[in-house]
């Protein structure tokens, strides 16, 4: 198990698969460098960043999916503490934010859908959503993507919400994190927050 985690109540975590921009995300929330490497799956365990005077984490938890020079039983076992880390610390988790590449996510939910297979990042969405953690989805380098409102109306079709996505902007948030762009999911985390009484937070987004 993830035993790193910092003695503090309030908590949002960030999930997804590797490569996906989740440390950049993190460096660019914190204004702190965390170790991100070329290759996919370099965290392999939590980053956390806490605030002394604050009772607030922020944590990235490793990436799941593949990983080059990853054996698939060791993927498996990243892929199962993650989803006991956020079990144990669900009624600490003010929002989850799951990070996905916008430009390549239709494609690895589409090559993933079967009878037998649930992706990722769908099956990671609902999990977050079944254990009543407030969650979005921050579709990261929109940069490199063109058809922006079709790519975004698609990922809500796979995810179960009926498009437009303009009406799920506390779910859906594009983001560019390389270029710091990421005022959409601020916006979205900080409704979550509100919701449950801690606007004291807004100062993190």
């Amino acid at each position: 198990m993830f035993d790193t985690r910092p003695d503090r109540e309030a908590e949002v975590a960030l999930v997804g698969r590797s490569n996906v921009g989740k440390s950049t995300l993190m460096r660019e929330l914190t204004g702190h460098s965390f170790d991100t490497g070329g290759n996919p799956g370099v965290t392999r365990s939590p980053n956390h960043y806490d605030w002394a005077a604050e009772d607030f984490v922020i944590s990235d938890l490793p990436g799941f999916g593949f990983m080059s020079g990853v054996d698939e039983e060791h993927r498996e076992q990243i892929k199962t503490n993650i989803v006991q880390y956020i079990e144990e610390h669900a009624d600490d988790i003010l929002v989850a934010i799951l990070v996905v590449d916008g430009k390549s996510v239709i494609d690895i939910i589409d090559r993933h859908s079967g009878p037998d297979e649930i992706p990722y990042d769908v099956e990671m969405f609902h999990f977050l959503r079944d254990l009543g953690i407030p969650t979005v989805v921050a579709v990261n380098k929109m940069d490199k993507v063109d058809d922006r409102d079709e790519r975004l109306n698609e990922l809500c079709d796979r995810l179960g919400l009926l498009p437009p996505w303009k009406q799920w902007q506390e779910t859906i948030a594009p983001i560019t994190a390389k270029k710091g762009q990421i005022s959409s999911l601020n916006d979205a985390v900080r409704e979550h927050l509100h919701d449950q009484k801690r606007d004291d937070l807004f100062k993190f987004f």
